[in-house]
Order: structure tokens, then C-alpha cells, then sequence
């Protein structure tokens, strides 16, 4: 068996105005505290964590957060050795940190490669400043290309990049400037993603008020048709929903949660999956690290997972990849009712499996939805 580790890292210098994830500003955390003094003791807790989980071999490691690069290479690097130490490592380990173009320098990013990182995912959202601002995101522009240039030169050989498309005030022309800036700079991975506008986020607040306009759903519907058709002139192939890559150097760490893998997600609020269980830790970092240094496990709640709860996941993941969904997973009845879908051209039927084209995967929730009646 093997056993893949996420790491949270729940820091950030600013809070994004689209963003709720579990993160937190050092400040309020405790009042004083620089981010290294905060991150040392944090690192600690999760080393504590790590005792609880499995012995597998680790074929990945994926730090994310917040602003992993925010932290010390030693300190991330302390992980990285303890997992190495303990569980043993596969001699292909895809160790992985996010990371923002502003917060890295050359000599930290030479730190990172040294401690163990071999991939790097740059947080570039847009090259346009108005949706910059409008994401709340700190970051120049300017900096991206910096950045992977200073990555390349400490010895990453996978360098990706984040983008978000379908932000409010966002053109086609403005979306279509930042995809081809973003290949532009011979990354080998661009993840690309639609702006959800979350609940209780500064942006939420904005568009419930009328501040700025709610996304429109054609244009994003054309963004993401443009990303991929640009991506595949550049020779990056999708091979799940939101990612493409060139040949070789697709995330292997994210297509073991599409394909439910074994992972353990070490950190506040990190959600794990083993074999039939999912559980998930205390969200705040301050009780996640009392209940370590107490001895206590820090897992808040979990769930079995039935057959049919696991059969309906594969559906739903698996429509995402480009392998697709195996017929052999289907039922006579499941597979009459996407007739319609494999006529509208929105799904292949290839020899072995279902596969969303370009189009279907602009629709994959209504054909899940279609599957699971």
C-alpha cells in the first residue's frame, strides 16, 4: 500500500476577498508573533500528527495552504525528513509547495529544492491588475515570470501555475491576455479554475450589495474553452477538468484524491482518506496544536463510507479525468441515459469508457447528476 501526505499550512499575509479557506493572518493568531516563531511551534504540532498515521510508502507530498512559502525551508524541510525517516519514500516522490511569486526569493527557493521539494505551483490568478485587485490578491504580476525563473534556476524541473477565470470585470480579452502570458513562460502545469463565489467571503459581501457584478456563466463557459484549446497548441494536455499538463508531468499527487487513493492531510482542518474512512481535524490551529502537544488526536469527526456512497464518488471523479468512467462501473440503465449526452457530442464512448469532450465537461454536473438518478 501506499500512502500520500497533504500538509496544510494555515498562514497568509492577507485574507483574498474570495477565499475561505482555512487560513489565518499571524495576527490573529497572537498578537506579536512573527510568522517564523508562530511556524516553528506549528510545525511541531504536525510532526506530533504524523505519529498517528500509517507507515505506507509516500509517493507524494503536497504542502498547501494558505502560503506554504511563507514558512522557513528548514521548517517545511522538518516535515519533509520525518516522512522521509518514517514511512520511506518512493525513489519518484512528487513533492510539491504552493506557493505566492511575491513571497520567494532565490535563496529561499534554492532552501525548498534542497530540503526536498522537486515541484512548484505558483498562485498567478490573473496578469491583469483591476482582477488582481478585485481578488484581493497582493502579488505584481510582473513577478510571476520572476518567480519561475528563479525556480528553474534553483533545479525545479515541475513548475506550475494557478489561474482564476470568470472574476467580475474580467473580459475575454483580459482572460485570454493572462492564459497566454501564462504559457508564455514554458511552465510544464496550468491549473485554471472558475471563480465560486463563497459564502461569507469579502467578495460575497460585495456582489450581495451590489458593488461589483455576480461572474456571467457564458463567459466563463467561453474562458474555459479558451484555456483549452490554447493549452493544447502549447502542448499541455487536460487530463482532469481544471488541469493541464504536458506529457509526464501531470499532478500525481491530486489524481490519487480523483482516483480516492490512500492520503493523510496533516493540519488544522486537513481532511484524510483511508481505505473506507474519511476523517477530518479541528479546524482552528490553536486547538489543533493543543490537542498534539496534549497527547490527544487531533481528528474532529468521520464517516464510513458505504458501497454506494463509494460507487457514486467514482462517478463523480472520475468523470473529471481524462481516462473517464469505466462502463464496467455502469449499469444498463446508466449507460442508455447518457444516449442523449453521446449525441450532443458532449461525451466520447470510447471501447472501455465514458470521457467528457471539451463542451461535457462544461456541463460534467448535470451529466453526473444524469448518471446518479
Amino acid at each position: 500500500m501506499l500512502l500520500s501526505f497533504y500538509v496544510h499550512i494555515p498562514y497568509c499575509i492577507k485574507r483574498c476577498g474570495y477565499c475561505d479557506f482555512n487560513t489565518y493572518t499571524p495576527s490573529e493568531l497572537q498578537d506579536g508573533a512573527t510568522l517564523e516563531i508562530v511556524s516553528g511551534d506549528y510545525i511541531d504540532a504536525v510532526l506530533k500528527e504524523l505519529e498517528f498515521a500509517p507507515k505506507d510508502q509516500v509517493p507524494t507530498i503536497f504542502f498547501g495552504g494558505g502560503t506554504p512559502s511563507l514558512i522557513p525551508p528548514r521548517d517545511l524541510g522538518r516535515v519533509i525528513t520525518a516522512i522521509k525517516n518514517r514511512n520511506g519514500l518512493t525513489d519518484d516522490c512528487e513533492i510539491t509547495l504552493e506557493a505566492n511569486p511575491d513571497s520567494v526569493t532565490a535563496e529561499k527557493l534554492e532552501g525548498y529544492f534542497a530540503a526536498g521539494f522537486n515541484r512548484i505551483s505558483f498562485g498567478m490568478q490573473s496578469t491583469s491588475t483591476h482582477v488582481l485587485k478585485v481578488l484581493d490578491r497582493t502579488h505584481d504580476p510582473e513577478n510571476v515570470k520572476r518567480a519561475v525563473d528563479m525556480a528553474r534556476a534553483a533545479g525545479f524541473m515541475s513548475v506550475s501555475v494557478d489561474l482564476i477565470y470568470g472574476t467580475p470585470g474580467e473580459s475575454l480579452s483580459d482572460w485570454q491576455s493572462t492564459v497566454t502570458q501564462a504559457l508564455n513562460l514554458g511552465v510544464d502545469h496550468i491549473s485554471a479554475y472558475a471563480l465560486i463565489i463563497e459564502e461569507g467571503t469579502k467578495l460575497a459581501a460585495q456582489i450581495k450589495r451590489g458593488d461589483v457584478a455576480p461572474p456571467d456563466d457564458d463567459l466563463m463557459a467561453d474562458m474555459y474553452l479558451y484555456i483549452d484549446q490554447a493549452c493544447g497548441f502549447k502542448g499541455l494536455k487536460w487530463y482532469e477538468l481544471s488541469n493541464w499538463a504536458k506529457p509526464g508531468f501531470e499532478s500525481r499527487h491530486n489524481i490519487a484524491y480523483w482516483k480516492s487513493a490512500n492520503w493523510w492531510g496533516l493540519g488544522p482542518g486537513a481532511h484524510s482518506h483511508i481505505d473506507r474512512k474519511r476523517f477530518w481535524n479541528v479546524k482552528h490551529p490553536t486547538a489543533y496544536k493543543q490537542r498534539l502537544f496534549d497527547g490527544l488526536s487531533p481528528i474532529a469527526d468521520s464517516e464510513e463510507l458505504t458501497d454506494e456512497m463509494r460507487r457514486s464518488e467514482y462517478i463523480m471523479l472520475s468523470s473529471r479525468l481524462r481516462t473517464g468512467i469505466a462502463k464496467r462501473a455502469l449499469t444498463i440503465a446508466q449507460y442508455e441515459r447518457m444516449a442523449e449526452h453521446i449525441k450532443a457530442d458532449l461525451i466520447i464512448d470510447t471501447t472501455d469508457a465514458l470521457v467528457l469532450t471539451a463542451t461535457g465537461r462544461l456541463m460534467a454536473d448535470r451529466i453526473v447528476a444524469d448518471l446518479l438518478a
